[in-house]
This record gives structure tokens, C-alpha cells and sequence, in this order.
């Protein structure tokens, strides 16, 4: 089994820092990016298999690219004020989920469900 990598774009520095260390202790890698340019180098240079990305700093149109050009990767969306118009349109674009930027708890959820979902279908 290959080890897991996370991808992570966040805009607060202590939300990010919080995930680091949820995720942590679950992928075998976390890495921060300020960018989406960074975001798409460091997905293909880890071969991660998950991105959490801040659709406060990028546009559901990016979630729609990324899930394109990565097929398999799981995008799970954070947003400040989540709610479910904002759910249907993440899903729509290719996400695996949207969750609340402040819940740690619910995003590593997400992100552990969609892997294993992934790695499921490739068994």
C-alpha cells in the first residue's frame, strides 16, 4: 500500500496549522501551499491523493480543473460559512466535500472516507 499525501491550501495560518496536525497523524505527509500554481506542482511532486483547498482563496471552477486534470484525486473544499447550496455546488464541480474551515474534526472525516472509497474501487 502507498503511502498517503495531503495537499493543503488554506488562507488563515492557524487554520492551517490546525490540519496539519489533524492530518497528521493520519496521511504519511501534509504539505502547505500559498498558491494554486504551488497546489498543482505539489499534488503531482507527492502524488497526494487528497488536496484540502480553501475555496475562499480559488473558484469552484478550479475545484471543476483540478478534478480533471487529477483524476482520483479527492478535493475536499473548506469554507468559513459552509451551507448547503455551497455543498451542491462543490459536489457538482468534482468535490468530494465541503466542510467548515474550522472543523478539523469533519474535514479529516471527509478526507479518510474518500480515500478509502477511492481505494476500494481500485481493490
Amino acid at each position: 500500500m502507498q503511502p498517503l499525501s495531503v495537499v493543503l491550501l488554506q488562507s488563515d495560518f492557524k487554520i492551517a496549522q490546525s490540519l496539519v496536525n489533524s492530518l497528521g497523524g493520519s496521511f504519511h505527509s501534509v504539505h502547505t501551499v500559498r498558491s494554486l500554481d504551488e497546489l498543482r506542482t505539489s499534488i503531482a511532486k507527492h502524488r497526494a491523493k487528497v488536496v484540502v483547498l480553501d475555496i475562499e482563496t480559488t473558484s469552484l471552477a478550479e475545484v471543476e480543473r483540478l478534478s480533471r486534470d487529477f483524476p482520483g484525486l479527492s478535493i475536499v473544499c473548506t469554507h468559513r460559512l459552509a451551507d448547503e447550496e455551497m455543498w451542491t455546488a462543490a459536489l457538482s464541480a468534482g468535490a468530494a466535500d465541503i466542510c467548515p474551515s474550522s472543523d478539523t474534526g469533519a474535514i479529516l472525516t471527509a478526507a479518510l472516507r474518500n480515500v478509502a472509497v477511492s481505494r476500494g474501487f481500485a481493490a
